[in-house]
C-alpha cells in the first residue's frame, strides 16, 4: 500500500481495516476462553470501544500514560492503568499472571525504532500475562520466543501482527 499513488489517508485506512479484521478474529477466539482482556495503548479509545462491543461483559483492562480518549470510550477507573507501560505492566503481571485471554498491544508512536523497542521490552510482560495459547494482537512485530506467530485472517500484511502464547 506504500506505492507512489498511495496517500497517507490510504495508508491509515489500510491499517485500520487490518486492525478491525485482527481484533474481530481475536475477539471471536477470546469468547471461547475465560479471562480478562488487556489493551496497551488507549489512545482515542477506538479499539477499546470495538473490543467491548465484541466482548460484552468481559473485563477489559486498559493501559496508557494519560487519558486522551473520547469521553464515551474511557474504561471504568478500576480497569484503567495510568502511567508508563514499563511501570504498570509488572504490576499487572503480579495480579493477572497467566490469566489473560487476549492482549492488544497498540504502542506505536510513529517513530519506528522506538515503537519496536518498546514492544520488544513489553513482550515478556505480555507473555507472562497471557494464559497458554492466549492471543496477542500487536501493531509492532512480535520478536519473542514465548509466542508463535500466526497468519493474519485478512487485511494487509505488515500492518498488524498476531501471535499465540506458547504453552509454558
Amino acid at each position: 500500500m506504500n506505492s507512489p499513488a498511495s496517500s497517507r489517508l490510504d495508508s491509515a485506512i489500510a491499517r485500520l481495516m487490518t486492525l478491525r479484521i485482527c481484533l474481530d478474529w481475536a475477539a471471536a477466539e477470546a469468547l471461547r476462553r475465560p479471562g480478562p482482556v488487556m489493551e496497551f495503548g488507549l489512545g482515542n479509545g477506538r479499539s477499546y470501544d470495538h473490543l467491548r462491543k465484541r466482548l460484552p461483559g468481559r473485563d477489559i483492562h486498559v493501559f496508557d500514560r494519560h487519558v486522551a480518549a473520547h469521553p464515551n470510550c474511557i474504561p471504568p477507573s478500576d480497569r484503567l492503568w495510568l502511567g508508563d507501560f514499563r511501570s504498570t505492566a509488572p504490576a499487572a503481571v503480579e495480579r493477572f499472571a497467566g490469566q489473560v485471554a487476549l492482549v492488544h498491544g497498540d504502542v506505536g508512536s510513529g517513530e519506528e525504532a522506538a515503537s519496536q523497542a518498546l514492544s520488544a521490552e513489553l513482550a515478556p510482560y505480555w507473555a507472562a500475562l497471557l494464559q497458554d495459547d492466549g492471543l496477542l494482537v500487536s501493531d509492532q512485530p512480535i520478536v519473542d520466543g514465548n509466542f508463535k506467530l500466526l497468519a493474519l485472517p485478512g487485511g494487509e500484511a505488515g500492518r498488524y501482527f498476531l501471535a499465540r502464547r506458547n504453552p509454558r
